[in-house]
């Protein structure tokens, strides 16, 4: 069974596109896995599926390269948004995931801004594994300590540290996707503030480990930075993979704005479920 997909990327974090709006996909976790297989499948932070939704434009699923599902990606929504964008015609859309409904525009310059709606900051929502303030949760792992939790439709928890260089994320970053105070794993960025609009991020994320940006953990960043006082509302966000625009809505929205690329198209081969 051949699938056609496209392969898109935001600042080098990359994704399958595949489109299953006229026909359903039902993917194994073992087929995400084989596909997500950078040697020996086609390669992906995450896969993107484009589903039909009775009250958006297009219903987005998405997949970590270990085959759990996400409930946000925040550069997959610009990708896939700026391919809805295109189809439409039109300068705004809206766009339905599990997570909840989040609307995208086209700007003047050709980047592609998703409004990713507000920091959820209760311990629920994270979710902790029990009652905490989520702007001190007590995580540590060698020489970073007192995270910041939020939820922008996942789990985040943000360090901040005066030298990013210094860590060796490949050593904690999954010690502390895994910590007990975790029930659901999370992604863990790290945060080295350069200036009151201009902070350096690094983000280890859940189920698919350190990659060259992440979206929605560049909002997640911005929104603890803030309940700290460390950064003003609208920062540039520079990740290995480049630089995002995150701003702070004055009604609490946290807005993402970057660019968007395709590398190329093609066909991956599954069989039958």
């Amino acid at each position: 069974m051949l699938v056609p997909f496209r392969k898109m990327h935001g600042l080098g974090n990359d994704f399958v596109v595949v489109d299953a709006r006229a026909a359903p996909l039902d993917l194994s976790t073992q087929a995400i896995q084989a596909i997500g297989d950078r040697h020996r499948g086609v390669g992906f932070d995450q896969l993107v599926t484009l589903e039909p939704a009775a009250d958006a434009d297009v219903f987005l699923r998405f997949h970590n390269t270990d085959g759990s599902e996400a409930g946000a990606c925040g550069n997959g929504t610009r990708c896939a948004a700026s391919l809805i964008l295109a189809e439409t015609g039109r300068q705004h859309i809206a766009i339905r995931t599990i997570a909840g409904m989040l609307s995208a525009e086209r700007l003047a310059d050709g980047t592609v801004r998703v409004d990713m709606g507000p920091p959820r900051l209760d311990w629920r929502d994270v979710p902790l594994a029990r009652e905490m303030d989520t702007l001190h949760v007590p995580m540590a792992a060698d020489g970073v300590s007192n995270a910041a939790c939020c939820s922008m439709g996942n789990p985040h928890a943000t360090f901040f540290v005066d030298d990013l260089d210094a860590l060796d994320i490949h050593r904690i970053g999954p010690l502390l996707e895994h910590d007990p105070l975790l029930p659901d794993r999370g992604n863990i960025g790290f945060v080295q503030i350069l200036t009151r609009t201009h902070f350096r991020l690094t983000v280890w994320e859940r189920g698919a480990g350190l990659t060259l940006a992440c979206g929605s953990g560049a909002c997640a960043a911005l929104a603890n930075a803030r309940r700290r006082g460390l950064v003003d509302a609208c920062c540039t966000v520079t990740l290995p993979g480049g630089d995002l625009l995150i701003e702070e809505r004055a009604d609490g929205h946290i807005l993402m704005s970057g660019p968007v690329a395709t590398a190329f198209l093609g066909e991956f081969d599954i069989a039958p479920v």
